[in-house]
């Protein structure tokens, strides 16, 4: 796997970016056609968690599969590849948090979904007109993206990858510091029931999998395309 993955500009259309999908691909999917995404010439970012909570998580490794489809990993694929390369996971919370569709899936086929998994890089930038764009699960461990860059290209450090897919504290802090060397970074993990940035750090996750709605946001403008309900 490549810990990190670096995305040429779009010269033909939209680059779109969502939060946490958890398993609810057909909702995600009436979202995009809602703001007229076109997988010709378009491309969807994901910040991670694909799988568990849902009722299609399968799904996952078919939208991984397509040529307009970018996700970085999350800390649910972390927890399947985990779980099956002799990682500490405690089965009860995977189970709970919505991993017993994986769990009860022959190992044959747990095999076959953390391979893919396995290749999703924990860190990506994507190049827009007006500066570079970053996806992470939750937050960056460092304050400047040069420096996370670079540790994700050389060396697999456990606190790095662990504040990158699980950290909760720039939201539970409130921390307006920006992430230097970014236009913005795009982050999921923790709900919040509306879009929200914390200096140029965007929180996308807003439930779209439970009872939120998927927010969309435009790369190239920053703007959030997907409506919220009834507005």
């Amino acid at each position: 796997m490549s810990r990190f993955r670096r995305v040429a500009a779009n010269t033909r259309g939209r680059d779109l970016a969502v939060g946490d999908i958890h398993g609810h691909f057909a909702r995600l999917q009436q979202c995009l056609d809602t703001v007229g995404f076109d997988p010709s010439v378009d491309r969807l970012f994901s910040v991670g968690d694909l799988v568990d909570r849902g009722p299609e998580s399968a799904q996952a490794l078919e939208w991984l599969a397509q040529p307009w489809f970018h996700a970085v990993q999350g800390n649910h694929e972390a927890l399947a590849i985990a779980h099956l390369r002799g990682g500490r996971v405690e089965l009860d919370m995977y189970r709970a948090a919505g991993g017993a569709w994986f769990l009860d899936l022959p190992e044959a086929d747990q095999q076959r979904y953390v391979e893919g998994f396995a290749q999703m890089p924990l860190g990506m930038e994507v190049q827009t007109p007006g500066g570079l764009v970053g996806l992470l699960h939750a937050d960056s461990p460092f304050p400047d993206w040069p420096t996370l860059r670079a540790s994700l290209e050389t060396v697999d450090d456990p606190h790095v990858r662990e504040v990158c897919q699980w950290s909760r504290r720039r939201l539970r802090e409130g921390d307006t510091e920006p992430v230097a060397g970014l236009r913005a970074l795009l982050v999921g993990h923790t709900p919040v029931v509306q879009a929200k940035r914390l200096g140029n750090v965007w929180h996308l996750d807003t439930g779209g999998w439970a009872r939120g709605f998927f927010s969309v946001m435009d790369l190239h403008s920053l703007a959030l395309v997907s409506p919220m309900p009834g507005a």
